[in-house]
């Protein structure tokens, strides 16, 4: 049984993990911290975890602790990845990974150095739909992908995370909050990699300092054409379809642990439906990074994979400042 401990814990928390890891088999919180101990015991006590701080680096020093989670803002990955794996201890990363790609790098390097997993939660890699979706389009069931397409659009207005507004804090808006997870999908259920990627994207009244909605066209290796649709004015929605040379696959709410999620496969005038079950996905991504820790098993998300969505978003930013189109060169990293 693995060992977390969870460094920040908001609104993500509550929804999110702690219920992925009620669920889970070999995975369990044991700490937390928060900036303050008097609400880091109180959300322990809520949850029965036996350990409250209110210094990450006490966490992360601390003997009942396996694996550190990464649940703070955008702007403290790195520098709490890097404590942590200073400190022996695996780490497992909410995306997006860092605030740049530059960080990201200093994270894998870290991690390789001291010879620990880095996992990046890119969660959808977990979902059984998107696993299908990746499944059908290797065997050639739509055969060759011409376009694929990931939409994610939430109503952002009020939002309790009121720091995703902060660029500081946050390093964009729906392109770096939810437009990682279209960008990580398309790669995922594609198994290819974006060479050549432009953005548009507007601000409004509400939005801050960064994006409130923003449209991305990507030119995947293999001749695929992309395009990631992101927004914080509409109402929650993440379809995800590839249209293939001999048919269509589709999934209107690709995209969500929330409810089942039915796929569509169209050839012709052949329908299938099938409909598959996500409620598992944060119980499928702790117990991953356990066996990764515990066995050595590979992890679908790893840092790597991190760093290549964070140069995609990096790319997308680029973009949007200067109008133009940018081309991403293979990502290697030498020792």
């Amino acid at each position: 049984m693995l060992r977390f401990g969870i460094l920040g814990f908001g609104l993500h928390g509550e929804r999110r993990l702690m219920p992925g890891f009620a669920r889970a088999r070999r995975s369990r919180v044991t700490a937390i911290s928060r900036r303050s101990l008097e609400k880091a015991r109180a959300t322990a006590g809520r949850y029965a975890i036996p350990r409250a701080f209110g210094s990450k680096l006490e966490l992360c020093r601390s003997s009942d602790v396996d694996a550190v989670l990464i649940a703070t803002p955008n702007a403290e990955h790195c520098a709490d990845a890097l404590l942590a794996l200073e400190c022996g201890k695996p780490v497992l990363c909410e995306k997006p990974m860092a605030m740049n790609a530059a960080e990201a790098e200093q994270m894998v390097r870290a991690a390789r150095r001291a010879r620990l997993p880095l996992g990046i939660a890119q969660i959808f890699r977990f979902e059984r739909s998107l696993e299908r979706l990746r499944a059908r389009v290797a065997a050639g069931d739509i055969g060759r992908p011409v376009f694929a397409r990931a939409e994610f659009s939430y109503w952002g207005v009020g939002h309790p995370r009121a720091w995703l507004l902060q660029r500081a804090l946050s390093g964009g808006g729906p392109i770096a909050d939810v437009g990682v997870h279209c960008l990580d999908a398309l790669r995922f259920v594609l198994a290819d990699e974006v060479v050549r990627l432009t953005a548009l994207g507007r601000a409004d009244e509400r939005s801050g300092e960064v994006e409130a909605a923003a449209a991305l066209a990507l030119e995947f290796q293999r001749g695929c054409l992309g395009a990631v649709l992101v927004s914080l004015r509409a109402a929650y929605r993440t379809p995800v379809e590839i249209v293939g040379e001999t048919g269509v696959l589709r999934a209107e709410d690709g995209l969500t642990v929330d409810h089942p999620v039915e796929i569509v496969c169209r050839r012709g005038d052949a329908v299938e439906r099938d409909t598959v079950d996500n409620a598992d996905a944060y119980a499928r991504q702790v117990d991953a990074f356990a066996a990764a820790v515990e066995e050595q098993a590979p992890f679908p998300a790893p840092g790597e994979e991190g760093w290549q969505n964070q140069r995609l978003l990096d790319a997308a930013y680029q973009s949007l400042r200067a109008g133009i189109s940018v081309d991403i060169p293979p990502c290697e990293l030498t020792d």
